[in-house]
């Protein structure tokens, strides 16, 4: 039975490309022979599929597969763009961790890697009292954190850190999203000081570099993000 390596894929806000570079590191690792898989913890904001998931068997260059048509990538999807716990309640639903558990279980079973995408930052309320961040520190996952250059981030990026590090969560990657840089100086100074804050916390320190997605071709688009977990 094959026993997945599980990492989180989270992000400092919503909208900050956590969907994107889920998908470019699930194609990134199977372009180089590694059963991998994605998956989204909980959807807000469509009905159906997963839009997320979705977007990752794109970049991924597959169809939809028969496992996200059951809902095993994506086990819970609420109409209302809002917090899971509300999106849930509004459904007339609760989010129960011990699905989570069984479908990343069930996964895991099947595939040697699964790139978990959160549901907006990592503090986000799946229920009332219980959160991603919560849910990451039980199961011991290993953390990708999706940052930028745009107003705030410095702020944001380093609270999710100093989180990480008093919650123990090992930062595996902090994957820095180039869409949104603007003034260039702005840019290199906000990846040097998340540098020196990896460092201060005694993570790896990878800093992957992602760029927008015209900037790829479609053969090499994804082979740095695999390379830098070598």
């Amino acid at each position: 039975m094959i026993e997945a390596k599980v990492y989180c894929v989270s992000g400092i806000d919503t909208g900050i490309g956590k969907t994107i570079a889920t998908g470019l590191l699930a194609c990134s690792f199977a372009i180089h022979g590694v059963k991998a898989i994605s998956q989204k913890i909980v959807q807000t904001g469509c009905l159906g599929l997963s839009e997320d998931i979705l977007c990752h068997r794109r970049l991924m260059g597959i169809e939809p597969l028969p496992l996200d048509y059951s809902g095993l990538t994506c086990p819970y999807v609420f109409p209302v763009p809002c917090s899971p716990h509300l999106a849930a309640r509004l459904a007339g639903q609760a989010i129960d961790t011990s699905v989570l558990r069984r479908s990343i279980a069930e996964l895991g079973s099947q595939y040697e890697v699964i790139f978990l995408e959160g549901a907006g930052g990592l503090a986000v309320p799946l229920t009332e009292d219980y959160t991603f961040l919560d849910f990451v520190t039980e199961e011991k996952y290993p953390l990708i954190l999706v940052t930028c250059a745009r107003l705030g981030s410095i702020n944001h990026t380093l609270a999710a850190l100093e989180l990480a590090y008093h919650r123990k969560i090992k930062v595996e990657a902090l994957i820095y999203n180039r869409f949104f840089d603007t003034d260039q100086r702005i840019a290199q100074d906000s990846r040097e000081i998340f540098a020196k804050y990896l460092k201060k916390y005694g993570f790896p320190g990878r800093i992957i570099d992602l760029h927008p997605l015209d900037q790829y071709d479609q053969k090499g688009k994804p082979d740095d993000l695999y390379t830098c977990f070598l």
